[in-house]
């Protein structure tokens, strides 16, 4: 037989519509956004509480793997929702705890104190120049003793916990189908009994 050659060079152009590999919320960002246009952002993403808390949409998850994907989409879906529940979990525990409440406002007025000085005149400590972020890193460092005494690391710990607990089982017994019906890229006529 001969030998036949044939020209296989070129440039393969690559589909554009590939999705990524983590959900939307999973996603690292590449830079720190400002911190009011993330939260008016957030504001714009917040769903009607109404349908966030509506109870005849709680139901049981037939299948584990249901449950999986109904917590992925209750969590993409209802972000800002779960964000404001976190920081109303935040500003509970900070008024039932005064003593965290006080050493807070406390932290805040010498901040303030710290930026004014710093505009008038520089702070030198040991015949070095401090900037600002540096007064910011001293006063955390000093404030740590006085936040453990006062207890702010078990009211730290309570709010992230209840966060999870109240978050997970919302995004667990939420039925997200009976608002968004299921993507197209799962099988309707294949449904799990």
């Amino acid at each position: 037989m001969a030998d036949v050659k044939v020209e296989v060079s070129g440039e393969m152009d690559v589909p554009n519509d590939t999705k990524p590999p983590f959900p939307s919320f999973l996603q690292i960002p590449t830079q720190i956004p400002d911190p009011r246009e993330w939260i008016q952002q957030q504001r714009q993403n917040v769903r009607p509480w109404l349908v966030f808390i509506q109870t005849s949409n709680f139901k049981v998850a037939p299948t584990l793997p249901r449950l999986a994907k109904r917590l992925m989409r209750n969590i993409e879906y209802f972000q800002a929702n779960y964000l404001f529940v976190f920081l109303g979990l935040f500003i509970y525990c900070l008024i039932t705890s005064p003593l965290i409440l006080l050493v807070l406002a406390g932290n805040f007025y010498i901040g303030y104190k710290l930026n004014r000085r710093h505009l008038r005149k520089n702070v030198v400590l040991f015949g070095k120049e401090l900037t600002l972020a540096q007064q910011y890193a001293i006063l955390a460092a000093c404030s740590m003793p006085v936040y453990y005494l006062v207890g702010a690391h078990a009211a730290m710990f309570w709010v992230i916990g209840a966060s999870i607990v109240t978050i997970t089982l919302h995004a667990a017994f939420y039925n997200i189908e009976s608002i968004i019906p299921r993507k197209d890229d799962e099988f309707p006529l294949m449904e799990e009994v």
